[in-house]
């Protein structure tokens, strides 16, 4: 079994710092981060409602977790590149099928890391969840590890896209079960993760409406 990756303590610092942060700002509530591993690789997929969703999703983790980002963030500032390089994120180019970000994303899963995927590709405009992107299938087959549905509401309503003031609302987050994806084809793996998505959305919600 792999070793579990120690978060270093930069990581430590800033996660104490966010969940801080996110409590008094968006009165967070986070659900089911018990399904994520302890150990090993473990793929999450989550929907992708602002760009505050890599600072939240793994703040109730005792592990870190990878991202990938859209490639122009690496073009930025040499300093804020070295900053999201140090919290593990890694480059993507959206919508040219980028094999050697793929080839990163299972190296990753292999060495035993968590690694999260927007398989939406993009952010939502109004909270909803868009279409699935069948390349994720690649990284969901190759790797072989755990995947788990992750659900983020309410952040899109903190920072929506296009914009730049944080407004505090609400926010949630939902880690699911691990899927079952034994035996399906491309097409049925993509329709299970957008139902599961779509499922896990409209209970979150029910519960913070109870």
């Amino acid at each position: 079994m792999n070793a579990v990756p120690k978060r270093p303590w930069y990581w430590v610092w800033a996660q104490s710092f966010l969940r801080i942060s996110a409590t008094l700002l968006f009165d967070i509530k986070m659900y089911g981060a018990k399904n994520i591993p302890r150990s090993g690789g473990v793929l999450m997929l989550s929907n992708h409602q602002s760009v505050l969703d890599p600072l939240l999703l793994p703040l109730p983790l005792f592990r870190p977790v990878s991202f990938m980002a859209k490639s122009e963030l690496f073009e930025k500032h040499p300093s804020f590149v070295k900053l999201i390089r140090a919290f593990h994120a890694f480059p993507v180019r959206r919508g040219q099928g980028d094999v050697g970000a793929i080839k990163e994303a299972i190296g990753l899963l292999k060495d035993g890391n968590i690694l999260n995927i927007f398989p939406e590709g993009t952010r939502s405009l109004d909270g909803r969840i868009g279409p699935i992107l069948p390349g994720v299938v690649v990284v969901v087959r190759r790797a072989g590890v755990p995947v788990i549905p992750v659900i983020i509401d309410g952040s899109f309503r903190a920072l929506r896209k296009g914009t730049t003031g944080i407004r505090g609302c609400p926010v949630r987050i939902m880690y699911g079960k691990p899927l079952n994806l034994d035996g399906l084809k491309s097409q049925e793996i993509v329709a299970l993760i957008d139902k599961t998505l779509r499922e896990m959305q409209a209970e979150l919600q029910r519960k913070d409406a109870a």
